[in-house]
Parts: structure tokens; C-alpha cells; sequence
């Protein structure tokens, strides 16, 4: 039997984002198949964060649509955004201080997608906290965890709306040698599970293992597109990346 083409999860078209006289994003145009892993890659300041920020309802475009599953997200808040879908980290781990672990992920499954309810979700969200690995952590305080365990529950917060796109900024950064294997480690499992994810990232290591596909931008520009093996192959990407001296 022929093989079915994967469903289109995300579509965007001519995705431009303007700060005044800087053009942040320029013409951005790509699509992310279901159960596909992208990674966004590019130098400090390509525009790649904004990108994150145009898909998640954090900002606002300039110019250009973006679909989820077909349906026009362009614009609507990043609240009305997580209840379509999209989950999603940040660069710097944002948690809520006040709360224990598992008030934490909870947050997630009330506030996004697919939304649960007592007992049910919390149920949900200990299973979370046993996937990511902390399965005593649930009453502690997050003020008391490590960085990578900060992530983790960043991470299961993110998963407990079930998502359809997960976007991953940086998850990987700041962590030392043996919190990097782990970190791979999680989303390799994510990937194995079947999610839909878009990577920014600047662990080459990571972008390798984890990627089907990668979306170089430079200057807010898009300017390779391709396996990884590809697009780290292509001399306007290693340009970019190390300069005209060095390329």
C-alpha cells in the first residue's frame, strides 16, 4: 500500500515581524508535518525566538499567516494559541514561585489544550513528573531545584495539556555535560512518542540526533532548509555562523 502523507500541522506564509526600522522576521515561509521534529537554528539575534514568539501568540506579526491544522492562528493572543494546541518553554525557565511542583505542571492542563480537572489531573500531572524523571519531586517547592530539574518541569508543564506542536526554545541551554545527555535524552523519548515539535537550539549534537529537518535564518532571513546533515553542510550557513574569513 502507498504510504499517507503525514497531516500539515503547521503552515507558515510570508511571516514578517517589524520593530520600528528593524525587520526581526522577513518573509518567513515553512510547513511542519505531523509528527515531525524541525529545528530553527542561526546565529544570536537571526530572529529565531521571534519566530517562537509569532507561532506561540506571544507577539503579534507584522505580516503573514500562520495555520494550525489549517485554521488561521494569525494574531489571537497566546492564551487563545495554547487553547488550540500550542505549549510551549522559554530560554529563561519561567516558574510559577509560589507553587509546588505539581501546582506547576497542573497549571498546564488547566490553562491549555486539552484541559483536566481534580483528581484526574493530577493524576496526569504526576505521570508527567514520572516521565520527565522527578517522580518524588511533586511537593517541593521549585525554588528548591536544580536548573535542569527546573527545565524538567517546564517541560511537563508544557506536555500537560497533551499539545499539538510542542515549541522547545533553548530547552537545552545552560546545561553542563551530564544534564545535556539527559535533556537529549527527554525530548528523544518525545520524539519516539510521536510528538510534533519545533526545536531552537544551538547544540549541534542535539540538532543532529533529534532532527528530521532544519530552517537556518540569519538577519531574520531564512537561508538554508534541509536534513541537518544538509543544511550544516551549506557553505552560506557555515558563512553565517563563523563569518567570510572563516567559511
Amino acid at each position: 500500500m502507498p504510504e499517507v502523507a503525514a497531516a500539515e500541522a503547521l503552515s507558515v506564509a510570508g511571516l514578517s515581524k517589524r520593530f520600528g526600522g528593524l525587520v526581526a522576521v522577513d518573509n518567513m515561509s515553512f510547513a511542519l508535518a505531523e509528527k515531525e521534529v524541525l529545528g530553527l537554528i542561526g546565529p544570536n539575534g537571526s530572529g529565531k525566538t521571534t519566530v517562537m514568539n509569532l507561532i506561540s501568540g506571544a507577539a503579534k506579526p507584522s505580516s503573514g499567516e500562520i495555520r494550525l491544522y489549517g485554521e488561521s492562528i494569525t494574531g489571537i493572543g497566546a492564551s487563545k494559541v495554547a487553547n488550540k494546541g500550542v505549549a510551549r518553554t522559554f530560554q529563561l525557565v519561567r516558574m510559577l514561585p509560589g507553587l509546588t511542583v505539581l501546582e506547576n505542571v497542573t497549571a498546564g492542563g488547566v490553562f491549555g489544550h486539552a484541559r483536566r480537572w481534580g483528581k484526574e489531573l493530577e493524576d496526569h500531572a504526576r505521570a508527567l513528573l514520572r516521565r520527565v524523571g522527578l517522580p518524588d519531586a511533586a511537593g517541593a517547592a521549585v525554588s528548591a531545584l536544580t536548573y535542569i530539574d527546573q527545565k524538567r518541569v517546564e517541560l511537563a508543564r508544557a506536555l500537560a495539556s497533551d499539545p499539538r506542536i510542542l515549541l522547545l526554545d533553548e530547552w537545552l541551554a545552560g546545561l553542563n555535560p551530564t544534564e545535556l545527555k539527559i535533556g537529549i535524552a527527554l525530548i528523544e523519548q518525545l520524539r519516539a512518542d510521536g510528538c510534533t515539535i519545533v526545536i531552537v537550539e544551538h547544540v549541534m549534537h542535539a540538532i543532529r540526533s533529534l532532527c528530521d529537518r532544519c530552517i537556518v535564518m540569519n538577519s531574520g532571513i531564512k537561508i538554508a532548509e534541509g536534513t541537518p546533515a544538509e543544511v550544516l553542510a551549506d557553505h552560506g550557513v557555515i558563512r553565517a555562523y563563523l563569518g567570510e574569513a572563516d567559511a
